[in-house]
């Protein structure tokens, strides 16, 4: 099991929209998911939004209904050359190597899930001792303020992800058969974690079912999918 709005309607071709409050979330894109987890999407005319890229050095392509958003420090002008399109085409191998450059690091495609924070007394306690686990590792590489909690189970990772989102992960310790609901149950706990109504976010590849199929049963929903890139442009 894995894990892993500014002008949010503009219309087709506007560039960098600038914050709309004194207080702007931590990245524009984060504006986008909010709206999204609340139902409220971009339009599905096609369009890519082209926004500043992330904090970090990552950059990232993120695909909702007939609309994308591409954040990357590359000029709007040069993302736009390579012709992605809000219907699948911003997150194309060509399209994602040339974001990335010859050289840079591309994710898998993740579909992107929305829940909302259970509150109420906490069912999981901090796990000690799991620093070392690749769960941890990558959620450190790519997240910040990543706690790591669970039980016999599994582990859950809590981290500030994509854009400053809350974004939840877990890993069970023995794979679960499909008919026992371990993730399932593990998840409805994680939620637990996070203030009642909170959207909280999950990065999910689709061809873990498993995975999938628990995120789905706790609760959560698709708002789009998703790759992040860690460019490297210095080779020609």
């Amino acid at each position: 099991m894995t894990t892993d709005s500014p002008d949010r309607a503009a219309p087709h071709g506007t560039e960098n929209p600038a914050p709309a409050s004194a207080d702007p979330p931590s990245h524009p894109l984060l504006g986008a998911l909010l709206d999204a987890a609340a139902g409220r999407f971009p339009p599905a005319d096609g369009g890519v939004t082209v926004l500043p890229a992330l904090p970090g050095g990552l950059e990232c392509s993120v695909a909702f209904t007939g609309h994308a958003v591409v954040a990357t420090a590359l000029p709007a002008a040069q993302v736009r050359a390579h012709r992605p399109d809000g219907f699948g085409g911003s997150l194309s191998p060509d399209f994602l190597r040339a974001l990335a450059g010859p050289g840079g690091w591309i994710g898998v495609v993740d579909a992107t899930l929305a829940g909302r924070g259970a509150g109420g007394p906490a069912r999981l306690r901090p796990l000690a001792g799991a620093e070392d686990h690749p769960r941890v590792r990558f959620a450190r590489e790519l997240r910040s303020d990543v706690r790591v909690f669970g039980d016999e189970r599994g582990l859950v990772a809590l981290a500030a992800g994509l854009a400053g989102r809350t974004e939840l992960s877990v890993e069970l310790h023995a794979p679960d058969d499909g008919g026992h609901g371990r993730g399932r149950a593990l998840l409805g706990d994680a939620l637990t974690l996070v203030p009642a109504g909170e959207p909280v976010f999950a990065a999910v590849a689709p061809g873990n079912a498993r995975s999938l199929r628990a995120f789905l049963a706790a609760g959560f929903v698709p708002i789009g999918s998703e790759v992040l890139v860690r460019p490297d442009r210095t080779r020609a």
